[in-house]
């Protein structure tokens, strides 16, 4: 495996970076609400219209058709720089259509993904089918030429922004239960669906739950076959947990309690700390060489199942160390929210601290990707 780039790659970097630097904000994030939800669909847009936002789409879906590689250092740099996220439409949502949609829905979906004109969110997780989330009991019944769905979902990000939801749901309740299962693609202003919203304990509104009573989805919105939507979820994961964009976000925490310990002289003081300090700046490494690496199998047309939730497990661990390190190093004051003058770093730690306990969790937990692991990656048997 080689992970260096070439100098066509390092120029797009710079390239990257210096458009972030000139849109992009420090704070941009510090109002929240609906102006940092505008500012986000702005800048968007402005991806899209350079034709960023899809970079490594094929050609022929509104893409640039650009390497793997241009990607991975493309979303390297918008994490490193705190940049937007601009969504699960390009990096599930487009992708999963592509694979397994029809060409009447290629036409119709993915082009406003493209122009960055819609927001999508996830309907997977129910209240009683988190981890073992073939259990879900959100049920579709076929009624001509349409599905009524009822049921419930839970912790679906940004469902009050989403146009349109990718929603799991049960069609044949007398299949095993990884078999019985469908894959839609949901208008949020249908009516019978319904958004309350769910506030984490740092305060913010990301999460909601999503009630859906006697839904009408037309057929066509069905992805791929009945009752085999469960294996395009499990494509639609894999995606997710492949990205860098977890672990660099980290990375600019990790500088924030570096320059906090030096100015401080805790790590000078604590010898211990200061050991702890220097493994996460080595870990951070040890991650990123993952998440290279799964870019390195995609780009080779090679399938990283066991390899994305290697990425994906230690980046999400490693931002829990750091948070705590963190904590440690900035003492009592770190726990002080944003808003308080005397808050170091803006309060910005202390938010990741609380953010950082639901990491391991979304996405497929710890515990999840461990069996992802040992079954497919090292060939272990069902417990």
């Amino acid at each position: 495996m080689d992970f260096r780039f070439t100098p066509e790659e390092e120029a797009f970097r710079a390239e990257v970076r210096a458009f972030l630097q000139q849109e992009v904000p420090a704070d941009w994030d510090r109002a929240g609400g609906e102006e940092a939800f505008a500012f986000q669909r702005r800048f968007v847009r402005k991806l899209a219209e350079r034709g960023w936002l899809t970079l490594a789409w094929p050609k022929e879906y509104g893409g640039m058709g650009a390497g793997i590689m241009t990607q991975l250092i493309y979303n390297e740099e918008l994490a490193s720089y705190g940049a937007p996220n601009p969504g699960i439409g390009v990096d599930r949502v487009g992708p999963s259509i592509m694979l397994y949609g029809t060409e009447e829905q290629k036409r119709r979906f993915l082009p406003p993904i493209v122009r960055g004109e819609v927001t999508w969110c996830q309907g997977f997780s129910e209240p009683v089918a988190g981890s073992d989330l073939a259990s879900l009991q959100t049920r579709a019944v076929r009624d001509g030429d349409s599905y009524v769905i009822n049921g419930q979902k839970i912790w679906t990000s940004w469902a009050h922004r989403a146009d349109w939801c990718i929603l799991l749901a049960r069609t044949d309740p007398s299949a095993p239960k990884h078999r019985g299962i469908s894959y839609f693609l949901l208008d949020m202003r249908l009516p019978g669906v319904t958004v309350r919203p769910l506030y984490n304990m740092a305060g913010s509104h990301g999460f909601n739950e999503v009630f859906l009573e006697d839904v009408r989805v037309p057929a066509d919105c069905l992805l791929g076959e009945e009752n085999r939507g469960w294996y395009i979820a499990a494509a639609t994961l894999d995606f997710e947990r492949s990205g860098i964009h977890r672990l660099v976000a980290g990375a600019r925490v990790l500088e924030r309690a570096l320059a906090a310990a030096r100015e401080s002289g805790a790590a000078r003081r604590n010898p211990a700390l200061r050991r702890r300090l220097a493994d996460l700046r080595v870990e951070l490494e040890v991650g990123r060489l993952l998440a290279y690496r799964v870019a390195w199998m995609q780009d080779r047309g090679m399938i990283p199942n066991a390899e994305a939730s290697i990425s994906k497990l230690f980046g999400t661990e490693w931002q829990q160390r750091l948070s705590r390190v963190g904590m440690e190093v900035l003492g009592l004051a770190g726990q002080l929210r944003p808003g308080s003058p005397r808050a170091p770093l803006g309060g910005r730690l202390s938010t990741y601290y609380l953010e950082a306990v639901s990491l391991t969790i979304a996405a497929g937990t710890s515990e999840i990707n461990r069996n992802i692991i040992a079954q497919r990656g090292l060939g272990l048997p069902r417990a």
